[in-house]
């Protein structure tokens, strides 16, 4: 895409994307549903439980035959109890790399990050998919929470867990994130040297996204009315004792005012939606995709949940991670592309930029033929291999 007309073209999608992408939340906002306060809280003890709920396939994937899946529980270091599927491909034997593998944000592990930590199984990587503290069937209270640091840590908690396994090397271990937890992988790999690969999909830089809007399209002014919204909903949240739920990306209607909304997608697809909109909606909405406890098929992140993200920058050290290496993938299409290519600006060497063509941000999380597995899989054997082998 070295030309001007095709970067104009480019600029001027990525604007009508833009603009969509506001509709979007405004129109999600119209569309609350109710959620109890008992389904708040049902994630008590749901670590705990799942682990004795046995192997039930309750993925949104076919399971594969060619892999041993288990559920499993472990502890990062803040006490949370996080919840996981290991892989393990049936055919390898000996001391193997592992990967661990989270998102999208909003997701849980029987959706996509369970569909490429099982695919890399069979590729002969012992994985693990697990679910972030405070979602899914991981513990934490209150419920529907996401934090820069403790989702950062739950990668790290992921990796002592896939080193403590018999059938693993420690020493070859890497991370995969997906959409928005892209960024605490990264962040992860900056002070973490035992991570030593790491590819993202579809990534999402949840700080930027939340404290500047997309393409940093907030004003300084309307980065200060979001604030005074988070800070005055804080209140509401001491004064009632609950935590109520909202947008984690903060929109703004044509008045200039605050859009809530207690769901991040609406019950049914609107007429004529934007592209945005009708992809995340194709994939959380349907049985495509449509898992109960996922927060973006079903309900929304707690109203309070932005705040950390104004304050905490993702990857700030970003250059500790070589020379460990990065492999950043991004569709063509995906209206995120732009958080790929700027963290490959910005990373050091060894790093590489994958861009799928006609491919937007929703197809790389299930579409086995836009997903580019062979290059996820040479990319690991190679940077994960054996001392000696590679």
């Amino acid at each position: 895409m070295n030309s001007s007309s095709e970067e104009r073209s480019i600029v001027s999608r990525h604007d009508r994307t833009n603009e969509g992408r506001r509709n979007m939340l405004k129109m999600t906002g119209t569309s609350i549903a109710a959620f109890s306060v008992g389904m708040v809280a049902s994630g008590r003890v749901a670590a705990q439980q799942q682990a004795k709920s046995g192997n039930d396939w309750d993925k949104t994937f076919a399971k594969s035959d060619k892999v041993v899946h288990k559920k499993v529980i472990f502890k990062n270091r803040y006490g949370v109890t996080l919840a996981g599927d290991l892989y393990q491909p049936k055919s390898a034997s000996g001391r193997l790399a592992a990967i661990a593998v989270s998102g999208p944000f909003g997701a849980v592990k029987e959706q996509s990050s369970g569909l490429y930590a099982q695919t890399m199984a069979e590729r002969g990587f012992v994985t693990l998919a697990f679910d972030p503290s405070y979602t899914g069937e991981s513990s934490g209270e209150p419920r529907n929470v996401a934090s820069p640091d403790i989702n950062t840590e739950d990668f790290s908690a992921a990796v002592d867990f896939l080193g403590l396994q018999p059938n693993v090397d420690r020493n070859r271990i890497g991370v995969i994130g997906i959409c928005g937890y892209s960024g605490m992988a990264l962040t992860a790999a900056t002070s973490d040297s035992r991570i030593k690969a790491l590819a993202t999909t579809s990534m999402y830089d949840m700080s930027r996204s939340i404290s500047r809007s997309y393409k940093d399209g907030y004003t300084m002014e309307q980065r200060h009315q979001v604030i005074d919204y988070l800070s005055q909903q804080r209140w509401a949240d001491a004064e009632s004792g609950r935590h109520a739920l909202g947008y984690h990306e903060v929109p703004f209607d044509d008045s200039g005012n605050i859009v809530k909304g207690q769901r991040v997608l609406p019950e049914t697809l609107p007429a004529d939606p934007d592209p945005v909109l009708r992809a995340f909606f194709n994939y959380y909405r349907t049985p495509r995709g449509f898992h109960s406890r996922s927060i973006n098929s079903t309900t929304a992140w707690t109203a309070t949940t932005p705040m950390s993200f104004f304050s905490f920058p993702m990857y700030a050290n970003i250059e500790m991670i070589s020379p460990r290496p990065i492999l950043l993938v991004a569709g063509e299409n995906a209206h995120s592309r732009y958080y790929s290519e700027d963290v490959y600006k910005a990373a050091s060497d060894p790093k590489e930029l994958l861009i799928v063509p006609d491919a937007d941000h929703v197809d790389l999380y299930d579409q086995m033929d836009k997903i580019p597995f062979d290059k996820l899989t040479s990319f690991f054997k190679q940077h994960l291999a054996e001392a000696g082998s590679a």
